[in-house]
């Protein structure tokens, strides 16, 4: 038994159905008239050959249309009216036929435009059959045009989502190398070969990662430890992280390495510049059907102007990303706290609890949004 949706997809199928179906409804409804008015018996063979008769004859009016497709609404009018007129004047020839050899043999023409004039009433029927055949494959036509655009705007969508993915990975490739560089220079060989070590690592996952994968909040922050491992041989104690996330938060789904760009951006403009370093904060909570995440650092924060001379490429790229992958149904808003900046996202909540994993030792234990701290 085929499914509705089988019948669309198979145009073969779903045109003899319909074909079958149309000439079936035909002969039910004229059987019942004929019951109606008392016509013998006979009368019943009769619209059963016009109905058989009605199937064959109108076969190839598919392939007229098929070849009239596409032409001028001119053109196909009266190609359309021509076929189901011509069709029309051979099927009522057969009725007429039938009729008079089966139901009564004495019947004969009242003159010869009488059979012109009677295939009025069978074009009728015939054009109920076009007007079917066109309205279908508008309908078909319509379907794969909005499939097609849909496709386009998902693969250009995807083609943005990894866009702004590929660009933040040799960003951060040219800060981390500067970094490893000036640990050489500083003589401190062990710890740039650690440092080049945590970056291989790091950068292994985002190579495995997919730029349109999301995976919950807690792999997303060991993905960030792998980040902070480098970024802790460099600064050591002057380098505080905070994480306040609530229990809820862990296993709701965000974008693949959405933090990283952020925190980095943060480690630049907040810990690197000041001898003394600085914290870096990391909130995460679920307010009804939207998940929260928030960054908040204790640095010079930004401007207009700090943004508009190219720097703070992780706070773009990251908004553009938002922006494709949710659209309006997200919230992405940087505030400067004085001190410090002040990162706000919410994105719709979903979560993935078999994808749960248990977070390593050393990372963020959650708690409430505003619960006792654990500073690494």
């Amino acid at each position: 038994m085929l499914t509705l949706d089988q019948l669309r997809r198979n145009r073969n199928v779903l045109f003899w159905t319909l074909h079958a179906a149309g000439w079936g409804a035909y002969a039910v409804t004229q059987s019942f008239g004929a019951l109606l008015y008392e016509k013998p018996l006979s009368y019943q063979l009769v619209i059963a050959i016009a109905a058989g008769s009605g199937f064959v004859l109108s076969m190839p009016m598919r392939y007229v249309y098929r070849a009239l497709w596409g032409h001028p609404p001119r053109t196909i009018i009266l190609g359309v009216l021509g076929t189901c007129y011509a069709i029309a004047l051979a099927l009522r020839a057969v009725i007429n036929i039938t009729y008079q050899r089966l139901v009564e043999p004495d019947w004969q023409f009242e003159s010869p435009l009488a059979l012109f004039g009677g295939a009025l009433s069978s074009t009728y029927l015939l054009l109920c059959w076009s007007g079917l055949y066109f309205g279908i494959k508008y309908y078909e036509s319509l379907q794969r045009q909005r499939e097609a655009a849909l496709r386009s705007a998902a693969l250009a969508q995807e083609a943005q989502l990894k866009m702004l993915r590929y660009q933040l990975n040799p960003h951060y490739l040219f800060n981390t190398l500067n970094a490893i560089s000036t640990l050489i220079l500083d003589n401190q060989n062990q710890t740039a070969n650690r440092a080049v070590q945590r970056l291989s690592e790091f950068l292994r996952y985002t190579l495995d990662q997919d730029p349109m994968k999301r995976v919950t909040l807690r792999q997303e922050i060991e993905a960030l430890d792998l980040y902070l491992s480098t970024e802790r041989l460099r600064f050591g104690d002057r380098l505080r992280l905070e994480y306040a996330i609530e229990e809820s938060a862990l296993d709701a789904l965000v974008p693949s390495l959405l933090l990283q760009p952020l925190i980095e951006n943060a480690v630049k403009y907040a810990i690197s510049p000041r001898e003394s370093g600085g914290t870096i904060r990391i909130e995460g909570r679920v307010r009804g059907f939207m998940l929260e995440i928030t960054v908040i650092d204790d640095g010079p924060g930004c401007n207009t102007e700090w943004l508009g001379e190219g720097r703070g490429v992780g706070l773009r790229n990251t908004r553009e990303r938002l922006a494709v992958l949710y659209g309006d149904r997200h919230r992405f808003t940087v505030l400067n706290t004085r001190p410090g900046l002040r990162i706000d996202m919410a994105l719709p909540l979903d979560t993935a609890r078999e994808t749960r994993v248990e977070p390593r030792s050393g990372l963020a234990k959650p708690a409430a949004a505003h619960e006792a701290d654990t500073t690494v």
